[in-house]
């Protein structure tokens, strides 16, 4: 018999028909032959984890940034549940990662088998576990189930979001006919004709208002490569555009029209647009809480209008589901047909209040040392422009212009930024950097091992202010201060890790001018590095 005629054979060899290159996580006894297929094909590299959590963190990174399905394998048991977060994050985050997970052999299941979560005789169930945090997940307890259950999983990862195959033992080992294979992506939208006429009503909706049009981007747009088609969107429309937290890289951050960041981690600026606007369009984002806190009642009144298959949190909306780039760009070029008659500017609203001063964000460095100046109007007609003479210029703080910026709000997961950091410079093959706090590192650091077996071009920054940083600063502003003991006793991160890794660049610093040379001499080589910046507890900038 010859591996390749093995359930395992086969899913090793649709993975590389796909288009994945690597596939994280940590072997076991119930998932080792498809571990064992993996490293025996020649397009696969298998990137074992340090930890599940951190594994489903590489696949996410590797999905967000390198536009591709992100696989994570598992053995049955602890392993499998070591998942649950990971994937739980790619659910809310709607990133496509296939999980493949080992169970024990179906002739052991519910006779007290070694991890049994069948769901026999009292044990845990692992398909209602995991149908809980993916969009699809499905048992194979049958060989000849294998294409269907695999299909049907690889298309529900490429709508958004995890799929879970449940991979008995002895099912891997078994003999399948069933040609390889997934079915390959539709057209990018099977009912143009539709969306066409949607795109059409919706140009006399955006032609229709009044005045100022605010757009709000996500990650969506990034993972769509939708960036141009947005831009001209943008262009056509003059409108302003504020990105949510994790979307620092969807527009250049250098342009006027850039307004800042929303939400929880963004620029109180952004608020005067959204109460001046008209018109609101939200791009790739469902506006989760952590995007919309601070504007959530300015756009109340707002009309919107909505690119992305997901239900959004806001409405009502105009709604468009099918492809985003396809979408923006119908809708640019609509406008572009119907003319670009400039129109009044606004009337001023009632509710209408100045725009804030924006703060600096202290994660990101201003590139080439000048400041920007304001907003000029540039030699090209607009649709509207008059009451655009007074925007202030963007945030000085800006996201690299090639670079992607990812943030884990969808579950929140301390250490994320480990694990994705890793499986981006895999994707990318380019530096990436994971920025993270102590007490990130203390749960899933070691994944520092990873990047330095495979040299891979990560740094690591973490900020170490001896504590989870923000349970300190709850204590403080909400419960007077009471100390639950979350405060740790002094360690010393750089010097620790430059003793762990003989080789490893490993550097601690304590002022912004060390972690700035520090910064520039690592980037220009090719090999992992680890920085801790020390943090005083309660100052809010690097130093003393």
């Amino acid at each position: 018999m010859r591996e390749r005629d093995t359930v395992a054979g086969h899913l090793a060899a649709t993975l590389a028909d796909l288009g994945v290159g690597h596939v994280f996580g940590i072997g076991g006894a119930n998932i080792e032959d498809v571990t064992a297929a993996v490293a025996r094909h020649p397009a696969l590299t298998g990137v074992p984890a340090k930890h599940e959590f951190a594994a489903v963190a590489m696949a996410d990174g590797c999905a967000r940034t390198g536009n591709r399905l992100g696989v994570v394998v598992a053995t049955s048991g602890g392993g499998a549940l070591n998942l649950l977060a990971g994937l739980a994050e790619a659910h809310a985050a709607r990133v496509p990662v296939l999980a493949l997970v080992g169970q024990p052999p179906t002739g052991q299941e519910g006779r007290g088998a070694f991890q049994d979560t069948s769901g026999k005789a009292g044990s845990p169930d692992a398909r209602r576990v995991f149908a809980a945090v993916t969009r699809f997940c499905a048992r194979v307890d049958d060989p000849a189930a294998l294409g269907p259950a695999l299909s049907g999983a690889v298309a529900a990862a490429r709508r958004g979001g995890p799929a879970a195959l449940l991979l008995p033992k002895d099912v891997q080992c078994a003999v399948v006919d069933a040609p390889r294979g997934c079915p390959p992506p539709g057209p990018p939208d099977s009912d143009g004709g539709r969306t066409r006429a949607r795109v059409r009503a919706l140009v006399g909706r955006v032609r229709a208002a009044g005045g100022e049009v605010l757009v709000i981007a996500e990650d969506g747009v990034a993972r769509a490569d939708a960036r141009a088609e947005s831009a001209r969107l943008i262009d056509r429309l003059d409108a302003s555009i504020a990105v949510a937290p994790d979307a620092r890289d969807v527009f250049d951050n250098h342009d006027p029209r850039f307004v800042g960041v929303v939400g929880v981690m963004g620029h109180p600026a952004v608020r005067g647009h959204a109460e001046r606007a008209d018109l609101c369009l939200l791009v790739g984002t469902r506006l989760p809480l952590v995007a919309r806190a601070g504007i959530e009642d300015a756009l109340a009144g707002v009309p919107l209008v909505c690119f992305g298959r997901a239900e959004p949190f806001v409405g009502p909306c105009h709604r468009l589901t099918g492809d985003l780039r396809r979408e923006l760009a119908l809708l640019a070029a609509s406008l572009a047909d119907a003319g670009a008659a400039p129109r009044p500017g606004p009337a001023p609203r009632a509710a209408a209040r100045p725009a804030a001063p924006r703060p600096e964000n202290v994660l990101f460095g201003r590139r080439g040392g000048r400041r920007r100046r304001p907003a000029r109007r540039r030699g090209r007609v607009r649709g509207r422009g008059q009451h655009r003479r007074g925007r202030r210029p963007p945030p000085a703080r800006a996201a690299p212009r090639r670079g992607r910026f990812v943030v884990a709000l969808g579950m929140g997961g301390m250490g994320h930024s480990f694990g994705a950091a890793i499986g981006a410079a895999f994707a990318r093959g380019r530096r990436c950097h994971a920025i993270a706090g102590d007490g990130a590192f203390f749960m899933h650091g070691m994944e520092v091992h990873t990047a330095v077996e495979h040299h891979l071009p990560v740094t690591f920054i973490v900020f170490d202010n001896n504590a989870h940083g923000m349970c300190p600063t709850r204590e403080e502003l909400f419960l007077d201060g009471v100390d639950t003991g979350n405060r740790f006793r002094r360690s010393h991160l750089g010097a620790g890790m430059a003793a762990m890794f003989p080789g490893l660049d490993a550097r601690h610093v304590d002022t912004a001018a060390d972690l700035h040379r520090a910064l520039v001499d690592i980037d220009a080589g090719r090999a992992p590095a680890f920085v801790s910046i020390e943090c005083p507890r309660r100052a809010g900038r690097v130093g003393r």
